[in-house]
């Protein structure tokens, strides 16, 4: 089950398996001394960046069925409607001036924000944006102390088996580091449309929600998001937001307190789907009305290729790619027509918000 790492699952682990007579297996600490390598140097390093998050909101209380329909219903809605919640997360600076990056469920509907730094420092922080489409949020702190802050790093080029670390605050401790693995990478979990993360085996747990994962060199390249786990806490399968996709949100967020994506106004399937496996491409299984594809002239049935001469082959690219363009630009669609080639350009639009 994934669960986004701030929320604890109810649901029960399972018991822990141990084998006789099996050698031991060589703790961390010894396979890191084993190659040539130690977390301690990186740790002192990036935790001064890290943050600890804590929220307070209000969630709608659940009306009982046999309140409703009742007298009694107005008065619960008025008197009981809303209730106060507390949350706790983890976040990091990107900039001296202030600037802090978590997931957008770790702020949510939050009505007080407050950040702490790692010498218990606290501040309140207001919400600059958020995309919920990515799960990405960006605060703003004011300090009369210098901040540090952390580099973004490249998530392109990580490696299966890279060394990482990731930094949050696991069930409220705060200041907690945990080492493992790059596990798998272009993992999708069923979050949306953007999914692209990053597997890894570090300990995530929930708290660690908007959490840094850095490289062996200090830099920023994944936002730790979500876990799998039958009970709730780590089974060493943690997901994080692959910085390659994160820094443009952040960059519009902190630009225009939202984010604004490309959008043609086409349901599309991968071709594989229609059980032609060695046909590549995406297929148009509808077209809108008065949408960009429909003025360009896009019809049910072509197959999408390219844009902008580079090949799509799956539609969560082709989703990714348009979404990338700013709206008001135009692309070059390349597709295939009654088994001919032609390229076709369209005038991307907005993405209506509220669009999966």
């Amino acid at each position: 089950m994934i669960h986004p790492t701030r929320r604890r699952s109810v649901l029960l682990a399972l018991p822990a398996l141990t084998l006789a007579g099996c050698a031991a297996r060589p703790q961390p600490a010894e396979a890191q001394r084993a190659l040539g390598f130690d977390f301690a140097d990186l740790a002192e390093k990036v935790l001064p960046s890290v943050v600890n998050i804590a929220v307070t909101g209000e969630q709608q209380v659940q009306i009982p069925p046999d309140v409703r329909g009742t007298p009694y219903e107005r008065f619960f809605r008025e008197r009981r409607g809303k209730q106060q919640v507390q949350g706790a997360g983890s976040g990091f600076i990107i900039d001296t001036a202030g600037l802090v990056v978590t997931n957008n469920h770790v702020v949510g509907n939050a009505t007080r924000v407050v950040v702490a730094l790692q010498d218990g420092t606290e501040m309140p922080a207001r919400v600059v944006g958020t995309d919920d489409l990515t799960d990405l949020a960006l605060l703003r702190i004011e300090s009369r102390e210098t901040l540090r802050a952390v580099p973004w790093g490249t998530s392109g080029s990580l490696r299966v088996g890279q060394w990482v670390l990731a930094a949050g605050n696991p069930f409220g401790l705060g200041g907690t580091v945990t080492s493992g693995i790059v596990s798998a990478r272009g993992r999708e979990i069923g979050a949306g449309p953007f999914d692209d993360f990053i597997q890894t085996d570090a300990a995530i747990n929930p708290g660690n929600s908007g959490g840094p994962l850095f490289n062996v060199a200090g830099e920023v390249i994944g936002i730790n998001t979500a876990i799998y786990s039958p009970s709730g806490g780590s089974a060493g399968i943690g997901f994080a937001t692959p910085s390659d996709l994160a820094k443009p949100v952040i960059e519009q967020l902190r630009r225009d307190g939202k984010v604004e994506r490309g959008w043609l106004g086409v349901a599309v399937q991968d071709a594989g789907a229609e059980g032609q496996r060695a046909r590549r491409g995406v297929l148009v299984q509808g077209v809108e009305r008065n949408s960009p594809a429909a003025r360009a002239g896009l019809r049910q049935g072509d197959l999408v290729v390219a844009l902008d001469g580079e090949r799509v082959d799956t539609s969560r690219v082709l989703i990714r790619s348009v979404a990338g363009v700013a709206p008001g630009q135009t692309v070059r669609l390349t597709l295939v027509r009654d088994g001919r080639q032609q390229d076709i350009t369209v005038q991307v639009g907005r993405r209506p918000a509220g669009t999966g």
